[in-house]
């Protein structure tokens, strides 16, 4: 089984269409999904057609121990892709666990008792470095790192680096990075060719060879509650993630 969080401090990069749209691709190819909202912002929730409003038990119930997780795992409209969601509360965990004892684990021991029925397991993280982000890595022992193609792509990305570091170190010593994502790409733009470059040359084999191009088609899936190949499978952003699965899959062979 695989353990992955997809992260990235700066918001926008794409960490939550990445989550679900390779999720959904995974199920697709027979393999058992369960994707970890670990936003407040609960865009992965959304975007798989949930209401947070309308969620009973979710990862903020996790958190806070107050249910067992198999009773807050959802199933989604597609085969074999499961759902532990977020809400608006999760935004007050970090406070209210601030003298629990253990506090940045919770979610890879809560995740012991059912981890056996998944061939993946992925976490959008929140776009920030605090504890929910800290419960991720120390739950997962594989990192995705989906970089935007923009002039500010790379700021933040050193403290980002060290985090994950200093989590190596002290907590989670099979901790690496596998994976970095080229999103939001335009070949007919500089910038986006030379973001592209430094990114090849800090992360080398790293890089997926797949780069999410710019689409409007991904953007308007999440506000119909559907992923790509659901709302429009025929586009580039479809041709992108499905691409982007079949190399995640490949890596199996090199585990």
């Amino acid at each position: 089984m695989r353990k992955i969080a997809v992260i990235n401090q700066k918001g926008g990069s794409g960490k939550t269409t990445t989550v679900v749209n390779v999720g959904a691709y995974l199920s697709k190819f027979g393999k058992k999904v369960l994707l970890i909202d670990l936003d407040p912002q609960a865009h992965t929730t959304i975007h798989l057609g949930f209401e947070p409003p309308n969620i009973g038990n979710s990862v903020y119930e996790i958190l806070l121990n107050e249910t067992e997780i198999e009773n807050a795992i959802l199933p989604t409209k597609l085969k074999n892709l499961f759902l532990l969601p977020s809400k608006l509360e999760l935004a007050s965990a970090e406070i209210e666990l601030v003298n629990e004892v253990g506090r940045e684990i919770i979610l890879r021991e809560s995740l012991k008792k059912c981890q056996k029925k998944f061939d993946y397991i992925i976490i959008d993280c929140p776009p920030s470095l605090g504890l929910l982000t800290l419960n991720a890595l120390t739950t997962v022992k594989e990192i995705f790192i989906p970089i935007q193609a923009e002039f500010f792509a790379l700021e933040g990305l050193t403290k980002l680096l060290q985090t994950i570091n200093i989590v190596k170190e002290r907590l989670n010593p099979e901790l690496k990075i596998t994976g970095v994502i080229i999103t939001m790409f335009d070949k007919r733009k500089n910038i986006c060719r030379e973001v592209a470059q430094k990114v090849k040359e800090y992360f080398k084999d790293k890089v997926f060879k797949t780069k999410i191009r710019e689409n409007v088609r991904l953007a308007e899936a999440p506000s119909f509650g559907k992923t790509i190949d659901e709302f429009s499978s025929k586009s580039h952003g479809a041709e992108d993630y499905f691409k982007l699965t079949k190399e995640i899959l490949k890596q199996e062979k090199r585990k």
